[in-house]
This record gives structure tokens, sequence and C-alpha cells, in this order.
């Protein structure tokens, strides 16, 4: 009996499109069919099971999974094989296929943060942006803001008239490949830890950060 190959899963709490993809490579190592009720039944996640069926419609429509010869009696048994597995992070696709923008920008820049060393947010901006996603100063500076409050980065210049704050990722908060997120609530979570890291106090409870 062939030694199974050990599964890299992303650390952190799962939303269910992870969940989703971890549990599909798990069945594609153990040589098992993909299906919608396979995936469903072995998440250790509760989603509805259309979401399911809709992510693994994307993935094939996105040339990730590829379906099995039929026929098939219902859409519940058709089988799918994986053809493209790109690791341990689950891809973003929407049911026809397409790659969402939401939150691309956010994913850049933290990626960005890892290799640029220390940086304004000019030239953070500037690195991280790509022809598809074009980050704006203003954004990458309020994200900024935010890891330097929860202690991700850490400011090596402050700013002042007509100079830029200067800030540099703190080596030891790289919490994981997924990007902290800045939620309407004013409060940034890790999705690496399933923590929110800060919350922003506002000025009716003390000004702002």
């Amino acid at each position: 009996m062939a030694k199974r190959q050990p599964q890299l899963n992303a650390q952190g709490p799962k939303a269910d499109r992870q969940a989703m993809w971890e549990t599909l490579r798990a069945l594609h190592t153990d040589g098992e069919p993909i299906t919608v009720d396979g995936v469903w039944a072995g998440m250790t996640v509760t989603t509805p099971k259309s979401r399911v069926r809709d992510y693994l419609t994307g993935l094939e429509k996105a040339g990730y999974l590829l379906r099995d010869p039929g026929p098939f009696k219902t859409a519940q048994t058709i089988t799918l094989t994986l053809t493209r597995d790109v690791g341990v992070e689950a891809p973003r696709v929407r049911k026809d296929g397409t790659t969402p923008t939401g939150g691309l920008g956010r994913e850049q820049i933290w990626r960005t943060l890892k290799i640029i060393g220390d940086c304004t947010a000019r030239e953070l901006a500037d690195a991280a942006s790509t022809p598809q996603v074009d980050i704006a100063e203003a954004t990458a500076n309020e994200y900024l803001r935010f890891l330097a409050a929860a202690d991700y980065v850490s400011i090596i210049r402050p700013g002042s008239p007509g100079v830029l704050t200067r800030y540099r990722l703190v080596s030891t908060r790289w919490t994981g490949p997924r990007a902290p997120m800045i939620q309407r609530t004013k409060q940034l979570y890790d999705p690496n830890t399933g923590e929110v890291v800060y919350t922003r106090v506002t000025k009716t409870e003390g000004g702002e950060p």
C-alpha cells in the first residue's frame, strides 16, 4: 500500500471556500472521486451544499477541475478530477469561473510587504499594483496605519510635512499568507489566527489612532 503524502493545510480558522478546497485536495490525494456530496460530507465546517456545488462549478470552468466522462444520472453524481493543484491557498473563483477582484489589492499589499523591506505608502502601492489591480496610495496608507496600530509593521521614520512615513514589516508578526482584513466595523481581523487584532477607537471614545 502506497504511503500517503502529508497534506498541507492553511493555518487558522477556515472559511468555507478554504475548507472546500482542502477537502477536495484530500480526496484527490487519497485517490477518491471528487463530487459535490463527497466534498460537502468531508468538510469540517458547515456550509450549504449549494455553495459547494457552485464552488466546484467555478473551479471546473476556471480549469482547476476536469469533469470525468459520463453519463451521470444527476448533478450530484458528477465526478471530477483535480488537474490544476495550486497549493494550500484556495483559488478565488465565481460560479462562472471568473476571478473576483475584491480583496486582491489587500492580498497584493500583504505579500509585497514581506519582500519589499521598508517602504512608504506610495512605494508600497506602486510595488503591489498589477495591470489587473491598481492600488491607490490612500488604500496602502490606510492599510499600513491599521497594521501599525496592531504592531504588524513598525514605523522606522515618522512622517512630517513633505516627508512620508516609512514602515517595515515586523518579521515575527508575519502570521501567514492570508492578508489581515479591515472590517466594516473598523477592526483588523487576521484570518491566519482567527483573531481581531485591533479595534479602532472612535472619536467619541477617545479619538482616532
